[in-house]
């Protein structure tokens, strides 16, 4: 495919505000993820998560339209506004949007159910409602900025941001726009956290963190937050941190509603798609930034599909979600850090692994190094079979 250079970035993340800050996080080989505070974990498995505790959205946002906007909105607007800003340039009218977000507001829609409950259909708060489906905060950006391109939210688990990036990346590609913000938000909500421990999913157990491709792995923890790109046709002399250059997708047909099965050659497949829409060669990726979270049969999935693609010899194998947790802005800060790679030219610590695994055969990276990267590959591997992969590149050509 045509290569799309991004331009802009911008994060609002567990413990880090801005590039910079996410920056520092990365490097800092420590996590965000803490104890939970916000509503009441007696009785759960697991009581942590990756939380935003120090988000002003007033920062962001005017105080009019900050009181129509929930969480996840103020999430993804003040992310998207970054973005802009890192970019530098003002986005046509015509520009897209491809949002992600992997649950949705799921506080704001028990919220509404409850005022429809108690007060009928014609008392509840339009305002409510209107927050309360996936694509509210797509609207509220496409508002702001006045973009009248397309505007879609993609809701795929894991994998909702690279299915977003791969939607704009091929309008963008075939002239049907020539910029789009690409991004995501999640919030953690006391509803979405009490079924994901129910359905023993998360990390348990005290000081529970996720521990990629660890031995002793037992679960994801749950992250919020939100984060958007800029991507154009053209760059002009805005600065580009990186090129989104191929992209592929699959499905595993062993994997449960809940749960990553075991077809490993589907992963592997889509990985090799995304290379050869890349147009290079296996033997061309320098790092794989891996869509891993610390569950027992997701990793070893991923594991079994990286070991035969590259016939046992991977590049170094990145695991960044122990700092910031999963699903944190809809999935966008996984690809985030992947772009920040390529473009500073190191590869990050892998927070979380201690164990090597011996039937995994993978060993993820321990402290951020400096790496020249030419072709990093991002894997995104949902609960329920979806695989989209990526490849991200330095070169325009």
């Amino acid at each position: 495919m045509i290569r799309i250079p991004v331009t802009g970035i911008g994060v609002l993340a567990p413990g880090a505000t801005g590039v910079a800050a996410f920056r520092d996080l990365l490097a800092s080989g420590t996590t965000a993820i803490s104890e939970v505070g916000r509503f009441d974990v007696a009785g759960l498995s697991s009581t942590r998560a990756g939380l935003i505790e120090d988000f002003t959205p007033k920062h962001f946002i005017t105080p009019g339209k900050m009181r129509r906007m929930n969480t996840l909105s103020r999430y993804a607007m003040a992310a998207a506004k970054m973005a802009v800003d890192d970019g530098g340039e003002r986005l046509p009218q015509s520009s897209g949007l491809a949002a992600a977000t992997a649950f949705g507001p799921v506080k704001t829609s028990v919220d509404y159910m409850q005022e429809y409950v108690e007060k009928g259909a014609a008392l509840s708060p339009p305002q409510l409602f209107a927050e309360s489906v996936a694509n509210a905060p797509g609207s509220h950006i496409a508002i702001e900025y006045d973009l009248r391109g397309f505007n879609v939210t993609f809701t795929q688990r894991e994998s909702s941001a690279l299915t977003a990036a791969m939607y704009a990346a091929a309008q963008i590609a075939k002239g049907a726009t020539d910029a789009a913000l690409i991004g995501g938000a999640e919030e953690v909500n006391e509803m979405l956290f009490g079924v994901l421990d129910r359905v023993g999913a998360m990390a348990s157990g005290k000081n529970a963190a996720m521990r990629p491709f660890d031995r002793r792995r037992n679960g994801l923890l749950l992250g919020e937050g939100g984060a958007f790109l800029v991507a154009r046709r053209d760059p002009g002399t805005a600065r580009v941190y990186g090129y989104l250059a191929g992209f592929g997708i699959g499905r595993d047909l062993t994997a449960t509603v809940s749960d990553w099965g075991h077809d490993s050659k589907s992963v592997e497949a889509a990985m090799r798609a995304a290379i050869d829409d890349a147009g290079i060669q296996v033997t061309d990726i320098d790092a794989i930034y891996a869509s891993a979270n610390g569950s027992r049969r997701g990793d070893a999935l991923e594991a079994g599909a990286i070991v035969n693609l590259f016939s046992g010899q991977p590049p170094p194998v990145v695991a960044t979600k122990g700092c910031f947790g999963e699903y944190a802005a809809g999935g966008t800060l996984h690809l985030a850090s992947a772009l920040l790679a390529l473009h500073d030219g190191v590869v990050h610590g892998s927070y979380g692994f201690s164990e090597r695994d011996p039937e995994l055969m993978i060993e993820p990276t321990s402290v951020q190094e400096p790496k020249p990267l030419r072709n990093v590959l991002v894997n995104s591997i949902s609960a329920g079979g979806g695989v989209v992969c990526a490849v991200i590149t330095k070169e325009r050509e």
